[in-house]
């Protein structure tokens, strides 16, 4: 994937990036080639090999197709979530780290889901936290809109998603610890 200055780019757990520029540099008595990105959300900046961007999940941010549909996917019924803490622990991560925005709606419905029925353990608000960032980094970045008003949308959306869930399900004994 070649990407261009100026370029906003989606970089997994750090959301949404800028490329300021393409750098050499010398590493171990080679010259490599750098993507210089800087991270929208907190201003740091990252140093991503070229030859190693595909790997590390670097990607463009969605198209417009794409937002409406995370949108609409953001109110949609998902699966059940497992009552074991560890194996939800680690898929929850695994879906964050792959830098699918899509993945990271599902952890934002399903935390926000499991918020209902007990108080989130502080890794599980960290986990909610972080996929509520990348879905408001990703839309504002790529829909044009304020953050101000993306959020409470999102808000609106999970909330819908965790109403059908709870409908569609409420014959299911219901997941707590």
């Amino acid at each position: 994937m070649q990407l261009s200055v100026g370029q906003k780019v989606a970089y997994p757990g750090q959301g949404v990036c800028v490329v300021e520029s393409l750098e050499q540099r010398n590493v171990a008595g080679a010259l490599m080639k750098f993507y210089l990105l800087r991270v929208c959300g907190d201003d740091s900046q990252i140093l991503v090999p070229v030859a190693n961007a595909d790997s590390v999940g670097l990607r463009p941010v969605i198209t417009p197709q794409e937002c409406r549909r995370l949108i609409d996917q953001l109110a949609e019924d998902f699966d059940d979530v497992t009552s074991d803490w560890k194996s939800r622990s680690r898929q929850f991560m695994e879906k964050l780290q792959s830098g699918d925005v899509f993945e990271a709606a599902d952890v934002l419905k399903k935390l926000t889901y499991l918020s209902y029925s007990k108080k989130l353990s502080f890794r599980e608000q960290v986990l909610l936290d972080k996929a509520k960032w990348l879905i408001v980094s990703e839309l504002v970045n790529s829909h044009f809109e304020c953050e101000e008003e993306v959020t409470p949308r999102i808000y609106q959306l999970v909330e819908k998603a965790c109403t059908k869930h709870m409908r569609n399900h409420s014959h299911e004994t219901s997941v707590v610890h």
